[in-house]
C-alpha cells in the first residue's frame, strides 16, 4: 500500500512537471515567436539577416565557452554529484575571456554580453532541470521571455537594430541568482572533475558540435550567398523553432527521468506522433497563411514546408540523445551530431549554391535524417552488445 501510494506521487509530481516546463516553454515560446515574426515586418530582409548573422556568432562563441553544458549539469544535478559549482565557476571564467576577445573582434559589447546571458541562461536552466524545480524553471523562463519582447521592442525603437542585441543580452539578467545559488551549494574542487572526465569531456563535445549545427550555416551563408538569403531562412527557422518546442519540452522532462532510470518510452512515442501531424498541417496551411503576413520573404513557403519535415527526425534525435546522455553515454549522440553537422555544410556549400533556399533547407533534412539513422542503428548494437 505504501508502495502504490509512493508510486502515484511520484507520477503526480511527474505529469506536474511536464505541466510547468510545457507550459512555460509553450507560452514563452508564444511570446518569443511572435516578438520574431513581428519584429521581421519592421526590418528590410537583409536588416533581418544581418541581425541573425550577429545572433550566430554570439551562439557559436557561448557554446565554447560552456564546459558546463545544460545536458551535463542537469544530469550531475538530477544525480546528486557534487561538481555543478566547480563546472560553474569554470565556465564563468572562460565565458569572460571568449566575450572580451569577441568584443576587440567585432567592437560591439552588446555582442559580448549576449554571449555571457547565453551561457549564464544554459546552465542555470540545466541546474532548475536537474534539481526538478519545474516550478522556478517556468517563472524563470517566462520571466526571460517577456523581457525579450518588452525590452527588445522598446530598445528597437530607441536604438535601433543593434537594441534588440542588448534587450536579448539584458533579459538573462535574473538567471544570475540561480548561478549564484549553484556556486553555492559545494566548494568548488578542481579534483573532482578527475574521475567524471570522459562524460564531461565528451558531452562539451557534443555541445560544441550542436552549437556549430545550429549557427554554423548562418556564418556560412552570409558570406555566401548574402544576408538576403539568410533573412528568409531565418525566418523560415523560427516556424521551425515553434515546430520543435513540444519536443524539446519533452526532451528537457524525460532527460533528468532517464538519468534517474525512470521509464519514458510512451510520453517519447506521443510526441513523435505530435510531430508527424504538425508537419502535415503545417505543409498544408502554411501556403495560404504565410502571404498574408509576410510580403517581403520570398520563398519562405517552400522553405517552411521542407523545415517542417525535418522536425519529424529531429524529434527522434532529441529522445534517443535524453535515452544516451541519462546513461552517461555521449560517444554515440556526439558521432550523431558530427555526422550532422557535416552534412549540413557540404549541403549549403553544394545544394546552397546549386539550388538556394530549397537546397538549404533540404540539406537541413538529410542532416537530421542522417544523426537519427545512426542513433538508431547505435541503439541496436548497444542492446545486442
Amino acid at each position: 500500500m505504501v508502495d502504490t501510494s509512493k508510486n502515484l506521487k511520484d507520477k503526480l509530481f511527474a505529469y506536474r512537471g511536464l505541466g510547468l516546463i510545457g507550459s512555460a516553454d509553450i507560452v514563452g515560446a508564444a511570446i518569443t515567436g511572435f516578438f520574431w515574426l513581428s519584429i521581421a515586418s519592421f526590418l528590410e530582409v537583409e536588416e533581418y539577416g544581418q541581425l541573425h548573422y550577429f545572433l550566430g556568432i554570439a551562439g557559436i562563441a557561448y557554446i565554447v565557452t560552456l564546459l558546463g553544458t545544460q545536458q551535463t549539469i542537469t544530469v550531475y544535478s538530477a544525480k546528486k554529484i557534487n561538481i555543478v559549482s566547480t563546472l560553474f565557476f569554470i565556465s564563468l571564467i572562460v565565458v569572460s575571456v571568449i566575450a572580451l576577445v569577441v568584443f576587440f573582434i567585432y567592437n560591439k559589447p552588446e555582442l559580448s554580453l549576449l554571449i555571457i546571458g547565453y551561457t549564464i541562461n544554459d546552465m542555470a536552466i540545466g541546474y532548475l532541470l536537474g534539481k526538478k524545480f519545474y516550478a522556478k524553471y517556468s517563472q524563470y523562463i517566462l520571466t526571460q521571455r517577456i523581457l525579450v519582447f518588452a525590452l527588445g521592442f522598446g530598445f528597437y525603437f530607441i536604438f535601433g537594430v543593434d537594441g534588440i542585441l542588448y534587450a536579448l543580452a539584458l533579459s538573462y539578467i535574473h538567471f544570475v541568482l540561480i548561478m549564484y545559488k549553484g556556486l553555492k551549494d559545494s566548494r568548488i574542487n578542481f579534483s573532482s572533475l578527475k574521475t567524471r572526465s570522459g562524460f564531461i569531456v565528451n558531452n562539451y563535445a557534443l555541445s560544441l558540435v550542436g552549437g556549430f549545427r545550429g549557427n554554423i550555416d548562418k556564418v556560412i551563408i552570409a558570406p555566401l550567398l548574402g544576408f538576403i538569403v539568410l533573412g528568409n531562412l531565418a525566418l523560415a527557422l523560427q516556424f521551425y523553432v515553434i515546430l520543435m518546442v513540444i519536443p524539446q519540452i519533452v526532451f528537457k522532462f524525460t532527460l533528468s527521468r532517464d538519468a534517474s532510470g525512470i521509464p519514458t518510452t510512451k510520453v517519447k512515442l506521443w510526441t513523435f506522433l505530435f510531430a508527424i501531424v504538425t508537419c502535415i498541417i503545417t505543409i498544408a496551411l502554411s501556403p495560404f497563411v504565410i502571404p498574408l503576413f509576410f510580403e517581403k520573404f520570398v520563398d519562405v513557403v517552400i522553405a517552411i514546408q521542407i523545415l517542417s519535415v525535418g522536425a519529424i527526425p529531429a524529434t527522434g534525435i532529441l529522445f534517443y540523445q535524453s535515452k544516451f546522455l541519462g546513461q552517461e553515454k555521449s560517444k554515440n549522440p556526439l558521432i550523431g551530431l558530427s555526422i550532422q553537422v557535416a552534412i549540413t555544410a557540404i549541403g549549403i556549400i553544394t545544394l546552397g549554391q546549386m539550388h538556394g533556399m530549397i537546397g538549404i533547407t533540404v540539406s537541413y533534412v538529410l542532416a537530421s535524417s542522417g544523426n537519427l539513422i545512426y542513433l538508431i542503428l547505435a541503439n541496436r548494437l548497444m542492446k545486442i552488445s
